[in-house]
Protein backbone atom coordinates (compact mmCIF):
# COMPACT_ATOMS: atom_id res chain seq x y z
CA UNK A 1 0.00 0.00 0.00
CA UNK A 2 2.78 2.44 0.95
CA UNK A 3 4.66 1.58 -2.23
CA UNK A 4 1.61 2.38 -4.37
CA UNK A 5 1.14 5.72 -2.61
CA UNK A 6 4.83 6.59 -3.05
CA UNK A 7 4.63 5.82 -6.77
CA UNK A 8 1.70 8.17 -7.21
CA UNK A 9 3.52 10.87 -5.21
CA UNK A 10 6.51 10.55 -7.55
CA UNK A 11 4.26 10.88 -10.61
CA UNK A 12 2.52 13.95 -9.17
CA UNK A 13 5.76 15.59 -8.03
CA UNK A 14 7.82 15.17 -11.20
CA UNK A 15 6.16 17.96 -13.26
CA UNK A 16 6.42 20.37 -10.31
CA UNK A 17 10.13 19.66 -9.89
CA UNK A 18 10.90 20.01 -13.61
CA UNK A 19 8.95 23.25 -14.07
CA UNK A 20 10.39 24.78 -10.89
CA UNK A 21 13.96 23.92 -11.90
CA UNK A 22 13.50 25.69 -15.22
CA UNK A 23 12.08 28.77 -13.50
CA UNK A 24 14.93 28.65 -10.97
CA UNK A 25 17.50 29.00 -13.77
CA UNK A 26 15.46 31.80 -15.34
CA UNK A 27 15.28 33.72 -12.07
CA UNK A 28 18.96 33.14 -11.33
CA UNK A 29 19.58 35.15 -14.50
CA UNK A 30 17.45 37.97 -13.09
CA UNK A 31 14.29 37.33 -15.15
CA UNK A 32 10.88 36.78 -13.58
CA UNK A 33 8.68 34.70 -15.90
CA UNK A 34 5.16 34.31 -14.53
CA UNK A 35 4.11 32.47 -17.68
CA UNK A 36 5.10 29.01 -16.42
CA UNK A 37 1.46 27.89 -16.38
CA UNK A 38 0.98 28.92 -20.01
CA UNK A 39 4.19 27.20 -21.14
CA UNK A 40 3.25 24.02 -19.27
CA UNK A 41 -0.16 23.76 -20.89
CA UNK A 42 1.33 24.44 -24.33
CA UNK A 43 3.87 21.69 -23.72
CA UNK A 44 1.05 19.36 -22.71
CA UNK A 45 -1.03 19.94 -25.84
CA UNK A 46 2.00 19.81 -28.17
CA UNK A 47 3.18 16.55 -26.61
CA UNK A 48 -0.25 14.91 -26.78
CA UNK A 49 -0.89 16.04 -30.36
CA UNK A 50 2.53 14.88 -31.58
CA UNK A 51 2.11 11.52 -29.85
CA UNK A 52 -1.31 10.98 -31.40
CA UNK A 53 -0.03 11.83 -34.87
CA UNK A 54 3.18 9.79 -34.72
CA UNK A 55 2.32 7.05 -32.24
CA UNK A 56 5.56 7.70 -30.33
CA UNK A 57 5.43 9.30 -26.86
CA UNK A 58 9.15 10.05 -27.13
CA UNK A 59 8.47 12.30 -30.11
CA UNK A 60 5.69 13.75 -27.99
CA UNK A 61 8.19 14.55 -25.22
CA UNK A 62 10.39 16.35 -27.75
CA UNK A 63 7.39 18.25 -29.11
CA UNK A 64 6.44 19.33 -25.60
CA UNK A 65 9.96 20.64 -24.95
CA UNK A 66 9.99 22.52 -28.26
CA UNK A 67 6.50 23.90 -27.65
CA UNK A 68 7.39 25.29 -24.24
CA UNK A 69 10.73 26.61 -25.50
CA UNK A 70 9.14 28.33 -28.52
CA UNK A 71 6.47 29.90 -26.31
CA UNK A 72 9.16 31.22 -23.98
CA UNK A 73 10.81 32.96 -26.94
CA UNK A 74 7.73 35.18 -27.20
CA UNK A 75 8.24 36.18 -23.58
CA UNK A 76 11.94 36.75 -24.20
CA UNK A 77 11.32 38.93 -27.25
CA UNK A 78 8.78 41.09 -25.45
CA UNK A 79 10.71 41.53 -22.20
CA UNK A 80 14.37 41.37 -23.26
CA UNK A 81 14.25 42.94 -26.71
CA UNK A 82 11.25 45.26 -26.41
CA UNK A 83 11.80 45.75 -22.64
CA UNK A 84 8.14 45.16 -21.77
CA UNK A 85 7.12 44.70 -18.14
CA UNK A 86 8.00 41.15 -17.09
CA UNK A 87 5.10 40.67 -14.67
CA UNK A 88 2.44 41.84 -17.12
CA UNK A 89 3.99 39.87 -19.99
CA UNK A 90 4.16 36.68 -17.93
CA UNK A 91 0.51 36.97 -16.91
CA UNK A 92 -0.47 37.61 -20.54
CA UNK A 93 1.57 34.58 -21.61
CA UNK A 94 -0.36 32.37 -19.18
CA UNK A 95 -3.72 33.63 -20.42
CA UNK A 96 -2.63 33.20 -24.04
CA UNK A 97 -1.34 29.68 -23.38
CA UNK A 98 -4.55 28.57 -21.70
CA UNK A 99 -6.68 29.90 -24.54
CA UNK A 100 -4.45 28.75 -27.40
CA UNK A 101 -3.99 25.25 -25.97
CA UNK A 102 -7.76 24.87 -25.68
CA UNK A 103 -8.13 25.80 -29.33
CA UNK A 104 -5.32 23.53 -30.53
CA UNK A 105 -6.43 20.60 -28.40
CA UNK A 106 -10.12 20.76 -29.26
CA UNK A 107 -9.75 17.99 -31.84
CA UNK A 108 -8.07 15.68 -29.30
CA UNK A 109 -10.61 15.91 -26.50
CA UNK A 110 -11.89 12.47 -25.56
CA UNK A 111 -9.25 10.56 -27.51
CA UNK A 112 -7.44 7.79 -25.59
CA UNK A 113 -3.83 8.73 -25.02
CA UNK A 114 -0.63 6.76 -25.52
CA UNK A 115 1.13 6.50 -22.18
CA UNK A 116 4.89 6.88 -21.86
CA UNK A 117 5.97 3.48 -20.60
CA UNK A 118 8.44 3.09 -17.72
CA UNK A 119 12.06 2.18 -18.33
CA UNK A 120 12.81 -1.15 -16.65
CA UNK A 121 16.37 -1.79 -15.48
CA UNK A 122 17.18 -5.53 -15.51
CA UNK A 123 17.95 -7.04 -12.09
CA UNK A 124 17.75 -3.65 -10.33
CA UNK A 125 14.01 -3.45 -10.94
CA UNK A 126 13.56 -6.78 -9.13
CA UNK A 127 14.87 -5.40 -5.80
CA UNK A 128 12.02 -5.41 -3.29
CA UNK A 129 10.39 -1.99 -2.87
CA UNK A 130 13.32 0.09 -4.19
CA UNK A 131 13.33 -1.72 -7.52
CA UNK A 132 9.86 -0.60 -8.51
CA UNK A 133 10.21 2.85 -6.97
CA UNK A 134 13.60 3.80 -8.42
CA UNK A 135 14.33 1.50 -11.35
CA UNK A 136 10.96 1.17 -13.05
CA UNK A 137 10.05 4.78 -13.77
CA UNK A 138 9.37 6.74 -16.95
CA UNK A 139 11.89 8.94 -18.74
CA UNK A 140 10.65 12.21 -17.21
CA UNK A 141 11.47 11.01 -13.69
CA UNK A 142 15.08 10.28 -14.61
CA UNK A 143 15.30 13.58 -16.48
CA UNK A 144 14.12 15.41 -13.36
CA UNK A 145 16.86 13.77 -11.28
CA UNK A 146 19.45 14.59 -13.95
CA UNK A 147 18.26 18.20 -14.03
CA UNK A 148 18.67 18.59 -10.27
CA UNK A 149 22.26 17.32 -10.40
CA UNK A 150 23.14 19.14 -13.62
CA UNK A 151 21.68 22.52 -12.62
CA UNK A 152 23.31 22.38 -9.19
CA UNK A 153 26.69 21.72 -10.82
CA UNK A 154 26.13 24.37 -13.48
CA UNK A 155 25.16 27.15 -11.06
CA UNK A 156 27.77 26.55 -8.36
CA UNK A 157 30.64 24.71 -10.06
CA UNK A 158 30.91 26.06 -13.61
CA UNK A 159 32.20 29.33 -15.02
CA UNK A 160 29.05 29.87 -17.09
CA UNK A 161 26.91 29.40 -13.99
CA UNK A 162 28.99 31.96 -12.12
CA UNK A 163 28.40 34.46 -14.93
CA UNK A 164 24.66 33.79 -14.82
CA UNK A 165 24.52 34.33 -11.07
CA UNK A 166 26.54 37.52 -11.52
CA UNK A 167 23.91 38.78 -13.96
CA UNK A 168 21.17 37.93 -11.49
CA UNK A 169 22.99 39.74 -8.69
CA UNK A 170 23.90 42.88 -10.65
CA UNK A 171 23.36 42.98 -14.40
CA UNK A 172 25.02 46.40 -14.80
CA UNK A 173 28.26 45.21 -13.21
CA UNK A 174 28.16 41.98 -15.23
CA UNK A 175 27.76 44.00 -18.44
CA UNK A 176 30.69 46.21 -17.43
CA UNK A 177 32.82 43.06 -17.10
CA UNK A 178 31.99 42.10 -20.69
CA UNK A 179 29.29 39.50 -20.02
CA UNK A 180 26.52 39.44 -22.63
CA UNK A 181 23.51 39.97 -20.38
CA UNK A 182 20.78 39.78 -23.03
CA UNK A 183 22.10 36.61 -24.64
CA UNK A 184 22.48 34.86 -21.29
CA UNK A 185 18.98 35.86 -20.25
CA UNK A 186 17.56 34.63 -23.56
CA UNK A 187 19.21 31.24 -23.03
CA UNK A 188 17.91 31.08 -19.45
CA UNK A 189 14.37 31.96 -20.53
CA UNK A 190 14.45 29.33 -23.28
CA UNK A 191 15.73 26.72 -20.85
CA UNK A 192 12.96 27.58 -18.42
CA UNK A 193 10.39 27.30 -21.20
CA UNK A 194 11.78 23.95 -22.34
CA UNK A 195 11.54 22.61 -18.77
CA UNK A 196 7.97 23.90 -18.44
CA UNK A 197 7.14 22.20 -21.75
CA UNK A 198 8.66 18.95 -20.52
CA UNK A 199 6.61 19.22 -17.32
CA UNK A 200 3.49 19.72 -19.41
CA UNK A 201 4.36 16.71 -21.56
CA UNK A 202 4.60 14.61 -18.41
CA UNK A 203 1.06 15.65 -17.50
CA UNK A 204 -0.50 14.56 -20.80
CA UNK A 205 1.64 11.45 -21.35
CA UNK A 206 2.25 10.06 -17.85
CA UNK A 207 0.15 11.64 -15.11
CA UNK A 208 -3.14 11.49 -17.05
CA UNK A 209 -2.45 10.19 -20.58
CA UNK A 210 -5.16 12.19 -22.31
CA UNK A 211 -5.88 15.77 -23.29
CA UNK A 212 -8.13 17.80 -21.02
CA UNK A 213 -8.42 21.56 -21.37
CA UNK A 214 -6.64 23.42 -18.55
CA UNK A 215 -5.15 20.16 -17.30
CA UNK A 216 -2.17 21.99 -15.77
CA UNK A 217 -4.66 23.08 -13.08
CA UNK A 218 -2.47 25.74 -11.46
CA UNK A 219 0.69 23.64 -11.26
CA UNK A 220 2.66 26.42 -12.93
CA UNK A 221 1.81 28.76 -10.06
CA UNK A 222 2.84 26.12 -7.54
CA UNK A 223 6.16 25.77 -9.39
CA UNK A 224 6.71 29.52 -9.07
CA UNK A 225 6.08 29.37 -5.33
CA UNK A 226 8.32 26.32 -5.11
CA UNK A 227 11.30 28.32 -6.40
CA UNK A 228 10.89 30.82 -3.55
CA UNK A 229 10.29 27.98 -1.09
CA UNK A 230 13.60 26.43 -2.18
CA UNK A 231 15.49 29.73 -1.82
CA UNK A 232 16.69 29.30 -5.40
CA UNK A 233 18.54 26.04 -4.58
CA UNK A 234 18.06 22.97 -6.86
CA UNK A 235 18.17 20.33 -4.11
CA UNK A 236 15.57 22.21 -2.10
CA UNK A 237 13.37 22.34 -5.19
CA UNK A 238 13.48 18.54 -5.29
CA UNK A 239 12.50 18.25 -1.62
CA UNK A 240 9.81 20.90 -1.91
CA UNK A 241 8.41 19.39 -5.10
CA UNK A 242 7.88 16.05 -3.41
CA UNK A 243 6.33 17.78 -0.41
CA UNK A 244 3.79 19.53 -2.61
CA UNK A 245 3.24 16.33 -4.59
CA UNK A 246 2.51 14.45 -1.38
CA UNK A 247 -0.06 17.07 -0.39
CA UNK A 248 -1.71 16.77 -3.82
CA UNK A 249 -1.92 12.98 -3.62
CA UNK A 250 -2.96 13.10 0.02
CA UNK A 251 -6.30 14.61 -0.92
CA UNK A 252 -7.06 11.68 -3.23
CA UNK A 253 -6.21 9.03 -0.66
CA UNK A 254 -8.18 10.89 2.03
CA UNK A 255 -11.25 10.60 -0.17
CA UNK A 256 -10.50 6.92 -0.86
CA UNK A 257 -10.31 6.18 2.87
CA UNK A 258 -13.66 7.87 3.39
CA UNK A 259 -12.39 10.68 5.61
CA UNK A 260 -15.28 13.06 6.20
CA UNK A 261 -13.70 16.21 4.82
CA UNK A 262 -15.42 18.26 2.08
CA UNK A 263 -13.94 17.52 -1.35
CA UNK A 264 -13.68 21.26 -2.08
CA UNK A 265 -11.36 21.70 0.90
CA UNK A 266 -9.19 18.78 -0.19
CA UNK A 267 -8.93 20.17 -3.73
CA UNK A 268 -7.80 23.52 -2.35
CA UNK A 269 -5.27 21.90 0.00
CA UNK A 270 -2.20 22.08 -2.32
CA UNK A 271 -2.78 25.78 -2.94
CA UNK A 272 -3.43 26.46 0.74
CA UNK A 273 -0.12 24.72 1.46
CA UNK A 274 1.53 27.05 -1.05
CA UNK A 275 0.22 30.09 0.83
CA UNK A 276 1.37 28.69 4.18
CA UNK A 277 4.85 28.04 2.80
CA UNK A 278 5.12 31.59 1.44
CA UNK A 279 4.07 32.99 4.83
CA UNK A 280 6.75 30.91 6.56
CA UNK A 281 9.36 32.08 4.08
CA UNK A 282 8.42 35.75 4.45
CA UNK A 283 8.77 35.36 8.23
CA UNK A 284 12.44 34.51 7.73
CA UNK A 285 13.08 37.54 5.55
CA UNK A 286 16.82 37.70 6.17
CA UNK A 287 17.52 34.33 4.54
CA UNK A 288 15.14 35.05 1.69
CA UNK A 289 16.67 38.43 0.91
CA UNK A 290 20.21 37.04 0.94
CA UNK A 291 19.38 34.33 -1.59
CA UNK A 292 17.11 36.39 -3.86
CA UNK A 293 18.78 37.53 -7.12
CA UNK A 294 19.06 41.29 -6.67
CA UNK A 295 18.18 42.18 -10.28
CA UNK A 296 15.19 39.80 -10.42
CA UNK A 297 12.52 41.28 -12.66
CA UNK A 298 14.55 44.41 -13.49
CA UNK A 299 14.94 45.21 -17.21
CA UNK A 300 18.37 45.68 -18.74
CA UNK A 301 19.07 48.05 -21.63
CA UNK A 302 22.70 47.87 -22.86
CA UNK A 303 24.53 51.06 -23.78
CA UNK A 304 24.10 51.96 -27.43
Amino acid sequence: MFEAILLTVITASTPLVIAALGELVTERAGVLNLGVEGMMIMGAVCAFAATQMTGSPYIGILAGILGGGAFSLLFGFLTLTLVANQVATGLALTILGLGLSGQLGEAFVGQPGIKLQPIVFPLLSDIPFFGRVLFRQDLTFYLSMALVIGINWFLFKSRAGLKMRAIGDNHASAHALGINVIRTRYLAVMFGGACAGLAGAQLSLVYTPQWVENMSAGRGWIALALVVFASWRPWRVLAGGYLFGAVTIGQLHAQAFGIGIPSQFLSALPYAATIVVLIIISHNRRTTLINTPASLGKPFVPDR
